[in-house]
């Protein structure tokens, strides 16, 4: 059995070794990457590597325009230097946002940091081809824990930073993670599939090794096979009549669902500051006597104060009081059936805001709302990373991604703009692309629970 030299196996990742591909005797054994996942199985490496792995954000025209450049290079370079890469982006130019001099200054600066933000789903990425098929729906789920975590924290701190000293040092403050984050990069190897896929052979046995000694457990007998050549981040394959139906509909339901989740997010600022209750209009702004910069201002924005930042907390947890349900449903119907249910009640409640309610029942449809749209979210991540093979599996991530940002950007509009006009109408939008992502969820041709990871095309 061919081993890495020492060197390399101190710097997984960081260095490309490579060999010349050797058939093996006959008659010697041999195992593919994938056997080796199998078997390794799961263990304290992969509990390291979800810690670490555990905070990201987002700022969509950033992430919309960098998600699918990043996601190329990280298929053809590696998804550990687009990873590594992304955090170091996305931490320098989010700590130069807290020194914008002016707005323009801030909108450009928040649009670098989403440009590194977009490669962080590399770390999804690597997740997903470390981990052994009958342990990834259950464990990739759980990364939302970590999302949920991290926007608990930047409430609270906006809660008790923004009053105190101004939105410059909460920007400074809520950098430090992901600065922290970068220390520990040394750990993560690179994905041995990907290793694999370059003809990295003794790369991606020493990071087996690796993990299997961490694990505590023995490799498979015999040599790791390499599988066949291809080339590697290449858009035309992600539209190869194998893969082209999915393509498309992945992106529909990527969109549809980026679409809901911040039309949630920002239908709910609405709706509880107008205070629609049974029919109620919001009361017109009344003259303060107020002759602040504030008052003046065109947007009519004010400080949140304590009520608000408790409803945010509220309406956030819900995003993961379904993550049980979701779990136990992705491995069981699947991830495409999973997927059309809860697309298909998202649909339905968007449709029960319409309701005449109490404030407290306008909250709770606000909050079942953002648990569907977040285990949207949650199961067409993990069947994205599932369905391709490795050779275009970034790829395939950083276009949906993209995709995903123009849903985002066109919520805003809706949710801010037509129900303002409509708010009727803008449910019925709102319910209506739910609906059609659920169908095409449903039609999906391809479905993961339980399918290898593909490593070539």
């Amino acid at each position: 059995m061919a081993t890495a030299p020492k060197e390399a196996e101190n710097a997984i990742g960081l260095e490309e070794i490579h060999t010349e591909g050797k058939e093996p005797p006959k008659g010697q054994k041999t195992f593919t990457v994938e056997e080796a996942v199998e078997t390794i199985g799961f263990g304290r490496f992969h509990i390291m590597l979800f810690l670490i792995m555990g905070s990201t954000g987002m700022v969509f025209f950033g992430y919309m325009v960098f998600s699918i450049v990043l996601g190329l290079l990280a298929d053809r370079y590696g998804r550990w230097k687009i990873l590594l890469l992304s955090f170091l982006w996305a931490a320098y130019f989010s700590l130069l946002t807290s020194f914008a001099p002016s707005y323009i200054w801030f909108v450009f600066l928040r649009a670098m940091v989403g440009g590194g933000v977009s490669g962080h789903a590399q770390g999804l990425i690597i997740k997903t081809e470390f981990l052994p098929t009958k342990y990834r729906g259950y464990m990739l789920p759980l990364s939302q824990v970590f999302w949920l975590a991290g926007s608990l924290l930047i409430i609270g701190l906006a809660s008790v930073v923004n009053p105190s000293v101004g939105w410059r040092w909460l920007i400074r403050i809520a950098s430090i993670p992901g600065i922290l984050l970068i220390l520990v990069f040394k750990f993560i190897p690179e994905s041995a599939r990907y290793n694999m896929t370059t003809g990295n052979t003794a790369v991606a046995l020493a990071t087996l090794q690796r993990i299997a000694r961490m694990n505590g457990v023995a490799m498979p007998e015999g040599q790791l096979r390499e599988p066949a050549k291809e080339r590697r981040g290449r858009f035309k394959d992600l539209i190869h009549p194998k893969y082209l139906r999915t393509t498309l509909q992945i992106w529909i339901i990527w969109l549809g669902i980026a679409f809901a989740y911040y039309g949630v997010i920002l239908a709910s600022a609405e709706l509880l500051e107008w205070d629609l209750v049974c029919g109620s209009v919001a009361p017109p702004l009344q003259d303060s006597g107020d002759d602040s910069e504030e008052s003046h201002s065109p947007c009519h924005c004010h400080f949140f104060g304590p009520a608000a930042y408790q409803t945010m907390i509220i309406s956030t947890v819900g995003e993961i009081a379904l993550n049980p349900v979701n779990l136990l449903s992705i491995n069981l119907l699947g991830r495409r059936l999973s997927l059309c249910i809860t697309m298909g009640c998202t649909a339905l409640f968007f449709l029960l805001l319409n309701i005449c309610t109490s404030s407290a029942g306008m909250v709770g449809f606000l909050f079942v709302l953002r648990a569907l749209v977040s285990a949207n979210f949650n199961t067409i991540y993990i069947y994205t990373a599932e369905v391709y093979p490795t050779t275009v599996r970034a790829l395939g991530m950083g276009t949906s991604g993209s995709l995903c940002r123009v849903g985002a950007m066109v919520a805003p509009f809706i949710s801010q703009v037509l129900m303002s006009a409509s708010f009727i109408g803008a449910l019925c939008l709102f319910s209506s692309v739910c609906i059609v992502c659920a169908i095409s969820a449903v039609t999906l041709p391809i479905e993961t629970k339980g399918r290898a990871l593909q490593q070539v095309k």
